[in-house]
């Protein structure tokens, strides 16, 4: 079956919005509510199809199209995307990058999206590559390795914008990898640094897992994470540990996997963190977005981390 892409409009123009970055979730709070009011209930009902585009590619879309002045950028699996006339239609331009053989994959070569700074689209490419492109044409303005795929990484979430950088996440984790958040600068994809997932012995959290496990202790980030610039912090959440069924050969609480982590985006130190499941043995991925609220308690306003995770923390795991 091909996948297709259809949007319903209204008889007046699309509303597209005007700003200078997006980001899949709608913003750095990653709370993807829009306060667009041209549809609503009282007009919702009338909405008809005005036009469908098909892309002529099998496989899941789960991408997030960006919608900005008067245009729509989404992505595709097997390394597409394209940029399409939100009033027509029509596309505009179509990226493609050929996938190397020989890269093992867990589910599939869905891809989440773009984030947008400036004249420039970001997206990560399976084989563990970010790519900027610029917005206007869809040529690629320059290309970063994040990982190597012949050791089992791959790359499917939709980047963040963080001040003057991009950030992003990995997978691989059911492939003996070891999980990272990258930061790039916009500019040129210089990487400004990384936030290991899975901690060396010498570092917090290493004791958590035995000696020499770490390189291959999985925690992947294909989920992106969310940003409150108030506090200056980045929140971020992690995967399953590896091997993921089998926790005999890795006694501990296996940090960070199955866990959120804030970390200073300027230099991606570790702030803190919360791990949901310690010493995960049911492939239990802590990967949700991370959706920041105010909310009220006892009477005053609290900064708050929304996390919808797959298991509640019971208990903690303890080695004999």
């Amino acid at each position: 079956m091909r996948a297709i892409l259809s949007l319903a409009l209204l008889a007046s123009p699309l509303s597209a919005q005007d700003t200078d970055w997006l980001s899949y979730g709608g913003g750095v709070h990653g709370r993807r509510h829009s306060e667009l009011a041209e549809i609503n209930t009282t007009n919702a009902a009338k909405l008809v199809p005005q036009w469908i585009f098909q892309t002529g590619l099998p496989g899941r879309f789960q991408s997030v199209p960006l919608v900005t002045q008067g245009r729509i950028y989404f992505t595709g699996p097997s390394n597409h995307a394209w940029a399409l006339d939100a009033l027509t239609g029509a596309s505009l331009w179509h990226y493609t990058s050929e996938l190397p053989t020989g890269i093992n994959l867990c589910c599939g070569q869905m891809n989440r999206g773009f984030a947008i700074s400036g004249d420039r689209l970001f997206k990560v490419n399976v084989e563990g590559d970010l790519v900027a492109l610029e917005i206007a044409t869809g040529r690629v303005a320059w290309k970063t390795k994040l990982a190597d795929f012949k050791r089992g990484y791959s790359a499917t979430g939709a980047p963040l914008i963080v001040k003057d950088m991009v950030l992003t996440g990995i997978a691989g984790a059911e492939f003996g990898t070891r999980g990272f958040i990258d930061a790039y600068r916009i500019k040129d994809g210089m990487r400004v640094w990384r936030f290991w997932t899975i901690p060396a012995p010498a570092e917090r959290g290493g004791e958590t897992w035995p000696s020499g496990f770490y390189e291959r202790g999985g925690g992947s980030t294909w989920i992106t994470g969310t940003y409150d610039p108030d506090l200056n912090l980045l929140y971020w959440g992690t995967g399953n540990p590896g091997p993921d069924m089998d926790g005999e050969p890795r006694p501990g609480d296996n940090l960070y996997s199955c866990s959120v982590v804030a970390l200073n985006p300027d230099t991606g130190e570790l702030k803190w963190h919360y791990q949901f499941t310690p010493h995960d043995v049911h492939d239990w991925d802590s990967v949700g977005d991370p959706v920041l609220a105010d909310i009220q308690k006892d009477g005053r306003s609290v900064k708050a981390l929304l996390f919808a995770n797959r298991l509640k923390k019971i208990h903690r795991y303890h080695s004999s």
